[in-house]
């Protein structure tokens, strides 16, 4: 009986322990447009993107989807270091292949997870007609 306990004991300290031990998971998202661009841009392209980042690790999921841009995505970022209506540098590059929808992982800085929790980070769709970017949105709760 004593060893069926101790083993009980042991199983119920390790699961309090993993879920007390586990990080928070936020989701963070925006709607993409033009207007959002610094400076604006005109353009009939929309989009949306979902940032879900483990507090503990920094590590971070992403899910971006648009359409009607002016041509081919050449580029996709997460920027931080800037609130709405400033720009700031590129955070996280989502990868290679940007055509929509887009997915992938990465990794944050310290400084980064401050500037996302801060409201400091947005999402940008960039293009050979807009260079610095014909979508964007900042990263919300």
């Amino acid at each position: 009986m004593r060893k069926t306990s101790a083993i009980v004991i042991g199983l119920l300290t390790a699961a309090v322990t993993w879920s007390y031990g586990q990080a928070a998971v936020t989701t963070y998202k925006a709607t993409l447009g033009g207007a959002a661009e610094v400076p604006a841009v005109m353009t009939k392209a929309t989009g949306s993107g979902a940032v879900s980042v483990d507090t503990a690790t920094k590590k971070l999921s992403w899910t971006v989807q648009y359409a009607g841009l002016s041509g081919p995505a050449t580029a996709a970022h997460i920027h931080c270091g800037a609130a709405a209506g400033a720009n700031g540098g590129v955070a996280v590059n989502l990868g290679a292949n940007v055509a929509s929808p887009i997915s992938g992982s990465g990794e944050m800085t310290d400084a980064q997870m401050a500037d996302l929790t801060a409201g400091k980070c947005y999402l940008n769709i960039h293009t050979a007609a807009n260079k610095g970017g014909e979508l964007r949105g900042q990263l919300a709760p």
